[in-house]
């Protein structure tokens, strides 16, 4: 076993504190990194507090991991020692179902293992990247550009693919009306591929003094979706709506600024169902879809178009005993757009 450092949640009651604890020996087809930077994402607060389901404790969050490897397994070939290496939101699947045979290793049927509160194939509960150190089978490993400032990639290995891989899937781009509900750490990143892709963006916000910051991302329009008259202006306008509000909300007022056609987008998982009217998707052909992050090939392919295009995460580099004060302020809104922990502070 390797002995590891990190900050974990022991219950759903605790706080994130200094642990020691062992990772697993290297096998054959892994490699281990060094972490230098883990981006600190609202699943992580989800999970820690039990707010979506029952957690596995000791709890070691962070599925946003950027580093450099360390050592490599004697039959590992898709990186060398020094090789820049990151880490979403999986670290193992089955391999052999049909979601994995199609590179959607996300929605493994059989047995999927997330990068944190998860049991392995081994049956051992896996740890995250509040972490100095971790190790994972190569496959599920991405390379990251060294042109790219390595904080602001953490972030792409969850919110970057997240919003990426729908607007793919729906293939948005030049001549398409791209509505983002939310100016987050998912929703900057929206507006960024969103416009990249060619598409014609506007941000819909409760908070007015985030135009500006909507504008130098990229948006073309702003609105605020407290407004009813700003709303009613936006009726039938939008081919897609990517929604990335966490919080609990009424998504109908939204519904009605699609055109004829259109397709909603969630991808921000409030823990509240929504209450949608039946009218409200007749009326229209409207679809409402859910994308949850992206598979192995996708990511990469994420990750190499955010190197040709300059993209990374705007972000606020923190120290790791700050986690508690910064999951405050995401829950507050206050942070322009993700944290990211420099992991040489643990």
């Amino acid at each position: 076993m390797i002995a590891a450092k990190g900050y974990a949640a022991q219950t759903a009651e605790s706080p994130l504190a200094p642990w020691q604890f062992e990772r697993r020996d290297i096998g054959a087809h892994d490699v281990q990194i060094e972490i230098l930077y883990c981006g600190v994402c609202h699943t992580d607060i989800h999970l820690i507090r039990n707010e979506w389901f029952p957690g596995i404790f000791p709890m070691v969050p962070g599925h946003e991991i950027v580093g450099r490897i360390s050592a490599v397994g004697a039959h590992a070939k898709k990186f060398a020692i020094g090789d820049l290496g990151g880490v979403g939101v999986m670290v193992d699947s089955c391999r052999e179902c049909q979601d994995c045979k199609n590179g959607q290793e996300q929605f493994c049927t059989v047995a999927p293992v997330q990068t944190y509160n998860n049991l392995g194939h081994d049956g051992l509960p896996v740890y995250g990247g509040y972490s100095n150190t971790i190790i994972v089978n190569e496959d599920f490993v991405h390379h990251i550009s060294d042109k790219l400032d390595l904080a602001g990639v953490a972030p792409l290995l969850c919110a970057g693919i997240t919003t990426y891989s729908p607007l793919k899937r729906w293939n948005v781009g030049k001549g398409h009306k791209l509505a983002v509900v939310g100016l987050g750490g998912l929703g900057h990143m929206a507006v960024k591929f969103g416009n990249a892709l060619g598409a014609e963006v506007t941000v819909l916000s409760t908070s007015p003094g985030k135009q500006e910051a909507a504008m130098q991302l990229g948006a073309s329009h702003f609105i605020i979706s407290r407004d009813e008259a700003q709303m009613k202006t936006a009726f039938k306008t939008f081919d897609f709506v990517l929604d990335t509000v966490s919080g609990n909300s009424d998504v109908n007022p939204y519904l009605s600024i699609l055109k004829t056609n259109g397709i909603y987008v969630n991808v921000g998982m409030p823990a509240k169902p929504w209450e949608v009217s039946s009218f409200s998707l007749a009326t229209g052909n409207k679809v409402i879809a859910g994308s949850g992050a992206g598979g192995l090939p996708e990511t990469q392919q994420m990750l190499d178009f955010c190197a040709e295009h300059g993209i990374v995460s705007d972000i606020e580099l923190i120290d790791i005993k700050d986690i508690h004060a910064a999951y405050d302020r995401m829950q507050k809104g206050d942070v322009r757009y993700r944290f990211v922990i420099d992991m040489k502070t643990l």
